[in-house]
């Protein structure tokens, strides 16, 4: 008898997102990012704390984040408060503000003696690595919101770059100020990343009463 031409039988693999969270990750709420700090203060850790804040002030890419150089915030024996670096992404410069709460846990760290001669602000632990990488401050940030007893598949380094522009919008509900903060080339780019037009329309929703 002839044998059929039977389709081969392959080994069903999970798939790629099983478990996970998908869609934007959540910004941290105030309550979350004070429960951290005072977790990375009381263990004494200068580096992530100095990183943590500069992460919620910055609000930047964790790709231009880990690229930083102490430079770029430190000058004339002291933290900037303003500074201003070229973006990754879009090659073009983007300004950002560091408060004077970020200004002493980068002062402090900067004094640290694993600091002396890097030019690196984040340096990386084996010599060929000059500075930490992406995924290093993605397993950081994890360890973060575990800290507090938070879903980490919700949260990620997109999250520092959200939280304190989504304190902003909606306080002050200037899209221009969080485009530029953002530094994003277009304002379909910020209207997305907050989802403002679906918060705003039931907003208008909820104003009108028939």
């Amino acid at each position: 008898m002839p044998i059929a031409n039977l389709p081969a039988i392959r080994a069903c693999r999970p798939a790629w997102n099983k478990g996970r969270v998908d869609g934007q990750k959540r910004p941290l709420m105030p309550k979350h990012v004070w429960a951290i700090r005072v977790r990375l203060e009381i263990s004494e850790n200068y580096r992530d704390l100095a990183l943590f804040n500069l992460a919620i002030d910055s609000k930047l890419r964790g790709c231009d984040l880990v690229k930083l150089k102490v430079a770029d915030v430190y000058a004339a024996g002291q933290v900037k408060e303003r500074a201003s670096i070229i973006q990754s992404k879009t090659q073009k410069p983007v300004r950002l503000e560091i408060t004077e709460g970020t200004r002493r846990s980068l002062a402090r760290w900067i004094d640290e003696p694993q600091m002396i001669g890097s030019e690196h602000l984040w340096p990386g632990r084996f010599h060929e690595r000059l500075h930490i990488s992406t995924r290093q401050y993605a397993r950081l940030v994890r360890d973060w919101v575990i800290s507090i007893d938070l879903e980490p598949s919700s949260y990620g380094t997109h999250s520092m770059r959200r939280t304190k522009v989504a304190q902003i919008y909606p306080k002050t509900g200037n899209l221009r100020a969080v485009q530029l903060l953002l530094g994003h080339t277009k304002m379909d780019s910020t209207v997305r990343y907050l989802g403002v037009e679906l918060e705003d329309a039931l907003s208008i929703s909820e104003s009108v009463e028939i």
